[in-house]
Formats: C-alpha cells, structure tokens, sequence
C-alpha cells in the first residue's frame, strides 16, 4: 500500500477501474460485475475507482453493492466531480453516444460550481450507500478550468476538511492542465489516464516531476493505451480510435523485445509507470473475473532491468524515461 501525497488515504499498486461494470461499450451483467470486485479483492486489489459518467450512476450502484461484504476500512474508493445527472423523462434509447450500453435515462450536466460539487458527491455517497468517499477526483475540467480552480476545488477541500472526503485531486486524459492544479493548489492525487504509458510519455514533461517535487501522488490510468499495448495489431486501438500504422509498428516493437525477455508485454506496460517515483497505483478498467485475474498476474512478474535497456538501446524508450529496473 502506498500513501497519497500528504493525506491518510493508502492505495494498493493495482486498482480495478469501473468503468467497465457501468457498461462501456458493452452491457456486463450484475453477476459479472460483482464476480469482477470479488476477484479484484481476491487479487489484492483495495483501491477501486468510479465515476457518475459511468453508466449513468450504474458503476457506482454496482461497486456499492460488490463491496459491501467486505470490511469498509480496507478498502478506498475514488469517484468524481463536475457531471451532475439529472433525470431526463423524455429520454429513449440507450447512451451509447457517451459510451455506455445503459438506457438514457438521466442528462449529464457539466457543472463545476460549490453546489454542484457537493450536491454530486451526496448523490455518490447515495448510489454507492456509503458515508464517506476516500478520494474525490475533478472530472476531466478541460473545458472548466477557471471555474474548476476558483469554485470546485475550495468546495472539494473544504469537504476534506469536514472528513466527507479523504483525498482530493483531478483526473483527466492530459497531463498539462493537471500541472496548473498542482502548481496552483493542494492537491493530494492525480489522476493521469493514457499520458504516461509505454507509447505515451508526455506526464514526464512538467506534471511527473512537478508532482514530484510537490509530494503529490500520482495514478496512472491507460498504460494499455485503450487496447493497443494489450493486443497489438492492425485494428487494434488507441486512445479510443484506430491506432494509426506507425503506433502499431511500434507496439509490435515493444512486443518482439518484450518476447525476447520472455515477458509478456502487458506486464511490462503495467510495470513502466512504478519506475518514476511520483506513481502510487495503476488503474486497470476489467469488466470480468478473468481481465482482473490477468492483470494482478502481469503485475506480479518482475521486468528484468536488461528489457528496459534493451528499450532505450532500441530507441523505443526515450533515455531519460525511468524505469523500474527489476523492481517489481
């Protein structure tokens, strides 16, 4: 377990995303969901993350009720601010639009203000039936900033201080509106997704040392990079789209070395992020038992410190880039 920034809030290195029990893309079953949780905990997992963008409020329901066998102290849960859901009674078809196989039942609104914060985080504590959240992360504010800095944040901290909340960061798919927050406030966590990965390292470029330097924690979300690191071929993805011929070229690289070493190139995505010492957790979005089981497995194999020298010597990691180097 690795504590985040100057909070007393404790994570475990592997962290099941729920995203996927919300229904991305797919509809997942109640029973899959919860067989899902019940493995990640099996696996050592203790941090789980959510959001109410998933699935319309559907992951929160479903993470709720996965985890309330086990014991509320050993775990920490992480949901988000800055979509209010509002009920739409016009509302037909599904929300695959958004990403999600649920029916449109609810709006999303963008709200960033004090009472839009706290009113999302009761309507958490609602649908996940719980009196306290460990780690409440602003939601993709990319087109919010302002509004996420002067009136979301003082709201955030303030709910820390009264014991609602454990930790408070912000989470989104770029790493250059994150370092504004951690130079601007006291955050406890960020939340970095796809920018920090074998094929991605822009986090290094200001937010990774600057977090750093500032003893804010950070969780690495996407080290598959949306599939393409996972499964690497023609078609694959990346970041949500058809990775482009040069990105898959390159992939299969990291694959032939990685096979060389006789590890498995997921392992070594999950592993890359450990080497810079700002990175407490990886994310790993599952919507099955067998998905988490793979990952907690890829996690567990040590990376030989000659694979990601081999890495650099290749040119497919920068230099500069840390690296575990057999940490595992």
């Amino acid at each position: 377990m690795t504590r985040l920034g100057r909070s007393a809030v404790d994570v475990s290195r592997l962290a099941l995303g729920a995203a996927a029990i919300g229904n991305l893309f797919t509809p997942v079953t109640d029973a899959q969901a919860e067989e899902a949780v019940a493995t990640a905990w099996a696996s050592g997992v203790r941090y789980f993350d959510t959001a109410p963008h998933y699935g319309l409020g559907l992951s929160e329901r479903r993470l709720g009720d996965a985890l309330h066998s086990f014991p509320r102290d050993e775990y920490v849960i992480s949901t988000k601010v800055g979509r209010i859901l509002e009920p739409d009674p016009t509302g037909s078809g599904d929300d695959l639009a958004n990403g999600f196989a649920v029916p449109a039942t609810h709006r999303r609104r963008w709200d960033f203000s004090a009472d839009g914060v706290r009113r999302s985080i009761e309507e958490s504590l609602n649908r996940l039936d719980l009196d306290r959240i460990d780690i409440a992360f602003l939601h993709d504010p990319d087109d919010h900033a302002e509004q996420a800095l002067g009136e979301a944040y003082p709201e955030l901290a303030r709910m820390r201080d009264e014991g609602i909340l454990g930790a408070i960061g912000v989470g989104m798919n770029q790493a250059e509106l994150p370092a504004r927050f951690v130079r601007e406030t006291d955050l406890d966590v960020v939340l970095l997704a796809g920018r920090y990965s074998l094929l991605d390292q822009r986090g290094l470029t200001e937010l990774l040392p600057l977090a750093a330097e500032r003893g804010v924690s950070v969780v690495i979300g996407g080290v598959f990079n949306s599939g393409l690191l996972a499964d690497p071929k023609p078609g694959a993805t990346f970041d949500y789209a058809a990775a482009p011929p040069e990105l898959v070229y390159r992939a299969l690289q990291f694959n032939a070395v990685c096979g060389q070493h006789g590890v498995p190139l997921r392992a070594a995505a999950l592993s890359f992020p450990f080497g810079h010492p700002a990175v407490a957790s990886v994310l790993v979005g599952a919507r099955s038992a067998a998905e988490v089981e793979d990952a907690a497995a890829m996690l567990r194999l040590p990376v030989p410190a000659a694979l990601w020298a081999e890495l650099k010597d290749r040119g497919l990691l920068p230099p500069e880039v840390p690296t575990p180097d057999g940490v595992h």
